[in-house]
């Protein structure tokens, strides 16, 4: 094969077709033979070349100057538990993201990390009162002492 067409489609970008070919001419079996080449070269066309599609994920980043990091509004009433935050330490890791060695601050030398699978390594989870949304709610569960009066109809 002396030619190949690469089509290449990534992303939102439009597809990119590449001819390649060979550097080699004329050399078939050790001989110069540069008029057979040429020939079976110029007969065939461009559109005979079998194309290649490939897919190649790619990650746009662009960086806009003068653009202003929209503010978290907080919740208003936060809640008590994570004061709006709506995360609270990792109940497995106490906050520390590892599972070995918790009580130290550091590491000892040659010891390897195992992280928490309940965090991921964050030392963070969602706060079990508001379900990490930041936003005061009552207590759940069952209210037996709480009795509505107005609705019962007591006096």
């Amino acid at each position: 094969m002396d030619g190949m067409t690469l089509t290449a489609v990534t992303g939102s970008v439009l597809p990119t077709t590449v001819q390649l070919e060979s550097k080699k001419r004329g050399f078939v079996n050790g001989e110069n033979n540069n008029r057979s080449t040429h020939q079976s070269q110029r007969s065939q066309s461009p559109a005979s070349f079998p194309k290649l599609s490939l897919s190649k994920p790619s990650w746009l980043v662009t960086t806009e100057s003068n653009v202003r990091k929209a503010a978290r509004k907080k919740a208003d009433p936060p809640c008590i538990i994570c004061k709006g935050s709506g995360r609270v330490d990792c109940h497995d890791c106490s906050g520390s993201g590892r599972t070995n060695c918790v009580h130290l601050v550091m590491l000892p030398r040659g010891e390897w990390p195992r992280w928490c699978k309940t965090c991921g390594g964050s030392g963070l989870g969602y706060c079990s009162r508001c379900l990490g949304t930041g936003e005061y709610r009552y207590v759940m569960g069952f209210h037996f002492m709480n009795r509505d009066d107005q609705h019962n109809g007591a006096p």
